[in-house]
């Protein structure tokens, strides 16, 4: 059994099918920003780097389960009503506080969602929604259970990630706060996350965290578990 934890995907369906081809995995745990548009899948969007084809999401190896959380880039809008459920073959949304019960039976947390730095170059409604920061409903309807590991978008103030980027410094995300209570709730051994786009690893008292960079990035963006 092959599983790995993946980074920020931001959409990049083609770069993201070959490393599927290429490392062929049984299960992709997969840290946020997957990159949900459906409302412009097939189209050019516009976003702040320019114009940029955004195509169907095409999960191409169908040997492997795909399991992810929201990040702060997606639809939040078109992922309200969902639940936990396959969006495309193999392809699972994981809303927040949904359990995964690994093969070896240990259990995976998913609790997505982050504050968006570059809020002030985006669109309400459009592309960015208020509903991409943990709220204080995803917290009160987390499950009574023993969890194993833990793969958010972001990361709990206890962690130390030394991000050079001043914005992610300076700017206060309240999903890192919510993060807080769910590591005090349930003291992981694991915890994986992305949105900071670079890697790096660290311990906090028993719990060994991962930062993974995006796809494409010159960085180590997916991991073994």
């Amino acid at each position: 059994m092959k599983i790995l934890v993946c980074g920020d995907v931001h959409g990049e369906f083609s770069l993201f099918n070959r490393f599927l081809n290429t490392e062929r995995p049984n299960i992709v745990l997969q840290c946020g920003d997957f990159g949900y548009w459906p409302k412009f899948f097939n189209t050019t969007y516009l976003n702040m780097y320019g114009r940029r084809q955004l195509w169907q999401a095409e999960i191409k190896n169908k040997n492997t389960k795909i399991f992810w959380c929201d990040g702060n880039h997606e639809d939040h809008e078109s992922l309200k009503n969902r639940k936990t459920e396959e969006l495309w073959p193999g392809v699972y949304y994981m809303e927040r506080g949904s359990v995964l019960v690994l093969p070896d039976g240990r259990k995976v947390l998913f609790i997505g969602g982050a504050y968006s730095i570059d809020k002030e170059y985006r669109t309400a409604g459009y592309d960015w929604f208020p509903d991409e920061t943990i709220t204080q409903r995803d917290i009160e309807e987390l499950p009574d259970d023993k969890i194993d590991v833990v793969i958010s978008h972001t990361a709990p103030i206890e962690f130390d990630v030394k991000d050079p980027r001043k914005e992610f410094r300076t700017i206060p995300d309240p999903s890192r706060d919510a993060l807080s209570f769910v590591y005090n709730k349930y003291k992981p051994k694991r915890w994986f996350f992305g949105h900071f786009h670079f890697h790096t690893n660290g311990r906090h008292n028993d719990c060994y965290w991962t930062a993974l960079s995006n796809i494409g990035s010159d960085q180590r963006w997916y991991t073994k578990f």
